[in-house]
């Protein structure tokens, strides 16, 4: 089957489960505009009636068509845009299964599995999944498609722009969230692998990953290991750029002490990775990665806590004794 009828089975089935409360990737429609295109470009490359090859050697020359162009990358980047987003917000949503404790958890339970069968948690793990994956791959084969049909570049330079921009989907350190989320939901039941889990941990190797099988057996596989102190992340926080480093590294990045936290970072401290601008207040804490790391490497975690404490109890000595004396006068 080709990706185009798998990509329309996969919005019909999901329709009402689903999908109608998710933006996707216009996959058909836009095909049908490069379609479109296609035969315009036959009509122009056709031997000219009035021998006018100047003309016909100029539109050669252009790599894109700004028919094209309008209907295409500005929709595809809202598309990008509203999936990343309708992605978060779902899965902060099921997240919060964990989150909160008590009463609250037990309302939040009962909310997925008695007032909306269709929600239940392991079903919305592999729906979420599911999403990330059609809709990244129809992102990919769309682009793909374009640069075929106008012989250029652009399509491979959209989908740069959109991971500069921290766009692309399988980069969200959401995703990594929930695969995370889908270990921990499983484990005491005893269900670690099988088909409704393609995330797997591998935190004994030297460079610890997470990784995703895609359709096809396609592996993507994510680094657990911290740019800044070479190490498996500790109390990890992504940044807005998606980048994963130790709450301590990145705090001693921004300038700002662990007991303030990176929202205190100034709005000019950059990534110590990709150097993008701003994404110290866009940080996202992973409390399900934390919470893996903390159940499979104990001994480790514990190392790091009280090495965490300890520099904690020490900055904030410093601190405290800068602003006595700052407010004393000596």
């Amino acid at each position: 089957m080709k990706f185009g009828e798998r990509f329309s089975a996969y919005l019909e089935t999901n329709q009402e489960r689903f999908v109608e409360n998710c933006r996707h990737v216009e996959y058909k429609r836009l095909k049908k505009v490069l379609k479109s295109c296609r035969r315009c470009r036959s009509i122009n490359d056709s031997p000219s009636i009035d021998g006018d090859e100047a003309a016909f050697s100029q539109f050669c020359q252009f790599e894109s068509c700004q028919s094209c162009d309008q209907k295409f990358f500005s929709e595809l980047m809202k598309e990008a845009t509203d999936i990343a987003g309708c992605f978060s917000s779902r899965v902060r949503q099921l997240l919060q299964f964990h989150i909160h404790g008590g009463a609250q958890r037990y309302f939040t339970f009962l909310r997925y599995c008695f007032v909306s069968p269709q929600h239940k948690t392991a079903q919305e793990c592999r729906m979420l999944t599911e999403y990330v994956m059609m809709n990244a791959v129809a992102m990919r084969k769309i682009l793909k498609k374009y640069d075929k049909v106008h012989s250029s570049a652009n399509g491979s330079r959209f989908k740069s722009k959109m991971r500069s921009e921290h766009m692309e989907i399988l980069q969200s350190p959401w995703l990594l969230e929930l695969g995370a989320f889908c270990k921990n939901f499983n484990e005491p039941r005893g269900e670690t692998g099988g088909p409704h889990n393609p995330f797997s941990f591998d935190l004994t190797s030297s460079e610890p990953t997470l990784t995703l099988i895609l359709p096809d057996n396609v592996k993507l596989e994510y680094n657990l290991t911290c740019a800044i102190c070479l190490e498996l992340v500790f109390h990890p926080y992504a940044l807005g750029c998606g980048h994963l480093f130790c709450k301590s590294c990145a705090c001693s990045a921004a300038s700002v002490m662990i007991f303030q936290g990176l929202k205190a970072a100034d709005s000019e401290s950059k990534c110590p990775v990709c150097r993008s601008v701003g994404v110290y207040t866009k940080a996202v804490h992973m409390t399900e990665l934390d919470s893996v790391l903390k159940k499979e490497c104990k001994d480790y975690w514990k190392e790091r806590l009280v090495a965490e404490r300890a520099d904690i109890v020490k900055q904030s000595k410093v601190y405290w004794e800068t602003q006595t004396k700052y407010m004393i006068g000596y």
